[in-house]
C-alpha cells in the first residue's frame, strides 16, 4: 500500500486483504495522506421520504433505482433476509436506506441499503437471490421462531391481508442530492462513509460503483492489456482495483490545467466528466493508451517504474503522460535519457515527497517531457 502506518480503517482492512498477486506500491507518505483525505465543502440537499414497499418495488422494476454492481453484490443469507421480512410483517422498525439523486438521469443511486432493498424485492418476486449460473431458489422465510405464523411461507402463501400489510409497509429513505458544485463528486464521499457492507471498498472500487458507465467498461478492457500488465509487473488484476486507478490517473493527468488537490477528488471529477463518453472518444483514448504502453515497454522494458523494489506511482504517471504526448517521435537514445531522468534531483524530489501537490505534479511531468523528449 501507499503508507506504513494509519488509523484509517479502510487502509487497515485493505492491508489485511492484500493477495500475492496484488500490486506492490512504493510507500510515499503524501500518497497515503491523499488517499484518506477529507472531502471538500459541498452544498447538499437531504430529506426523508417514506415509500411503501410496493412503490419501491415498482421503482425497481422500472429501473428508477441504480444499485451499484460491485463484486460483492448481494451477500445476505436467506435467514437474514427472512428476519427483515418478518420485521415488516409484525410492525418492527427497520433502519432507513440512503439514496442519491443523480443529476442527469434523476435516477436514485442506492448508497446504503441494497441488502434490505433486494431482500424486499426478492420476497415479492418469490425467489431468493441467484447464483453464478442464474439459478434462483424459492424465497421461503426461514430462521424464524418456530411459533411464528410466517415461518416457511412465501409471499404467495400469505393471506390477502398479510400481503397488503407487507406491500403497504413503509421504508424510510434519506434522499440526497448535491447542489453545489454541480459535479456529483459528493457521491463518492457519501458512499465511502455510509456504505455498511461487510467488506470495505478501496477508492477505485467506490468510483466504479458510483460512476459506472461506458468509461468504467473501457477501463476494464484496457486493464487487461498484456503490455500494461508487463509495465505493472503483475499478470493478474489487482483485487482492490488500484491498477484501474492508475489508468484513471494517466488519463486525468494528460490535462492538468484544472488540477488541484486532493488527487482522489481530481480523479473522481475526471470520472464524472467522462462517465458516459462517446464511443469515438473512448476509441481514441484507448488507442493513445495502448500505443503508449507499446512504446514504453519497447523503450524501457518491463517494470520500468519499480525504481527501488516496488512500483512508484508518481514516476509512472509522469513518464507515461510524457510518452503519450510524443508517440511519433521517440528518440533513439530514450533509454539513456530515462537513466538521466532517474538521476535528476528535481524529478526524484517530485516522485518521493508532496507527490499530489499541484506544483509538484506539474514540475515532475514537465521534467519528464524535457529530459526524455526535449
Amino acid at each position: 500500500m501507499f503508507v506504513t502506518e494509519s488509523d484509517d480503517a479502510r487502509l487497515d482492512f485493505e492491508r489485511a486483504s492484500v493477495t500475492s498477486s496484488d500490486l506492490e506500491l512504493e510507500p510515499v507518505t503524501s500518497e497515503g495522506d491523499d488517499y484518506t483525505s477529507a472531502p471538500a465543502d459541498y452544498q447538499i440537499s437531504a430529506y426523508p421520504a417514506d415509500f411503501t414497499l410496493e412503490v419501491l418495488h415498482q421503482k425497481w422494476l422500472s429501473e428508477d433505482f441504480n444499485i451499484p454492481d460491485f463484486q460483492r453484490g448481494f451477500v445476505w443469507k436467506l435467514a437474514q433476509s427472512s428476519k427483515l421480512i418478518e420485521s415488516f410483517l409484525v410492525g418492527l422498525p427497520v433502519p432507513p436506506v440512503f439514496v442519491y439523486t443523480e443529476r442527469e438521469s434523476q435516477k436514485l443511486l442506492v448508497i446504503d441499503g441494497q441488502q434490505r432493498l433486494k431482500s424486499i424485492f426478492y420476497f415479492l418476486e418469490g425467489y431468493f437471490s441467484e447464483d453464478a449460473r442464474g439459478n434462483r431458489k424459492v424465497f421461503q422465510l426461514i430462521g424464524l421462531n418456530e411459533s411464528s405464523r410466517f415461518a416457511g411461507k412465501t409471499f404467495a402463501d400469505l393471506g390477502g391481508a398479510d400481503q397488503r400489510r407487507f406491500k403497504n409497509s413503509v421504508l424510510r429513505a434519506f434522499v440526497v442530492q448535491q447542489i453545489d458544485p454541480d459535479d456529483d463528486t459528493s457521491m463518492y464521499h457519501i458512499f465511502e462513509r455510509l456504505n455498511t457492507g461487510g467488506t470495505l471498498l478501496a477508492n477505485q472500487e467506490i468510483r466504479n460503483c458510483v460512476y459506472g458507465g461506458s468509461f468504467v467498461k473501457s477501463l476494464a478492457r484496457l486493464n487487461q492489456n498484456p503490455e500494461w500488465r508487463k509495465i505493472l509487473g503483475k499478470p493478474t488484476e489487482d483485487s482492490r482495483k488500484r491498477d484501474i486507478e492508475l489508468l484513471v490517473r494517466f488519463f486525468a493527468l494528460r490535462d492538468i490545467s484544472d488540477y488541484r488537490r486532493p488527487m482522489k477528488d481530481f480523479l473522481s471529477r475526471f470520472m464524472v466528466k467522462n462517465r458516459y463518453a462517446y464511443p469515438e472518444v473512448l476509441a481514441q483514448s484507448e488507442w493513445v493508451f495502448q500505443t503508449t504502453c507499446t512504446q514504453v515497454l519497447k523503450a524501457l522494458g518491463e517494470k520500468p517504474f519499480h525504481l527501488r523494489s516496488a512500483l512508484n506511482v508518481a514516476a509512472l504517471d509522469a513518464v507515461m503522460v510524457a510518452f503519450s504526448e510524443n508517440l511519433e517521435r521517440i528518440p533513439s537514445d530514450i533509454n539513456a535519457r530515462y537513466d538521466d531522468l532517474k538521476r535528476d534531483q528535481t524529478f526524484l524530489n517530485g516522485i518521493s515527497g508532496g507527490t499530489t501537490e499541484a506544483n509538484v505534479v506539474r514540475d515532475r511531468i514537465e521534467k519528464a517531457k524535457t529530459v526524455l523528449f526535449g
